[in-house]
C-alpha cells in the first residue's frame, strides 16, 4: 500500500464505528493493491477516498445498499482534481470488478466508484444518475 493506509479507507465523519476485521482489511490491502494505487501512481495526482469500508451500521446510515461491496472492503469512492481522469485510468487498467461514473455531468463525474473482489471481476461500466428522484444506473460499455 503506497498511496493509500487502512486508516483512511475506514474514516468517516458520523459517529459509528468502523473498524474492518481481518477479512476485510485483507479486502482492502488487495483493492488498494491492484487498482487504488496503480490509478494513483498513473495518475499523478492526489486522490481524495471519499469512502471506503463501511461497517453495517455506517452502511445504513448512508443508505448504502445492503449487498454494498463497501462492507466487505471491497469498494471505494474516490475524488481528484480530474475525475474523468481517473475514471479512465482506471477502466483502461480493466482490473475491477465494477467501475462507476458517479453523477456529475456529462464532462466530469461527481466522484469515481470502484470495486475490485478477489472473488470475480466483471469488468461492468456504468454511469450513475437521478431520475425522477431515484437514483439510476446504466450501462456504459
Amino acid at each position: 500500500m503506497k498511496y493509500f493506509t487502512i486508516k483512511e479507507l475506514c474514516k468517516t465523519s458520523h459517529k459509528v464505528e468502523n473498524v474492518p476485521n481481518q477479512n476485510q482489511i485483507n479486502n482492502l490491502m488487495y483493492l488498494t493493491e491492484k487498482v487504488l494505487d496503480p490509478a494513483r501512481e498513473e495518475l499523478d495526482k492526489a486522490v481524495t477516498v471519499n469512502s471506503g469500508f463501511r461497517s453495517k451500521k455506517l452502511n445504513a446510515i448512508v443508505g448504502g445498499s445492503t449487498t454494498s461491496q463497501h462492507s466487505r472492503g471491497e469498494a471505494a469512492d474516490l475524488k481528484c482534481s480530474d475525475n474523468k481522469k481517473l475514471f479512465n485510468i482506471i477502466k483502461d487498467q480493466n482490473k475491477f470488478d465494477q467501475l462507476i461514473w458517479e453523477f456529475g455531468n456529462d464532462d466530469q463525474p461527481g466522484w469515481v466508484h470502484v470495486s475490485c473482489s478477489k472473488i470475480r471481476q466483471r469488468g461492468e461500466i456504468l454511469k450513475a444518475k437521478m431520475v425522477n428522484g431515484e437514483r439510476v444506473y446504466m450501462k456504459m460499455n
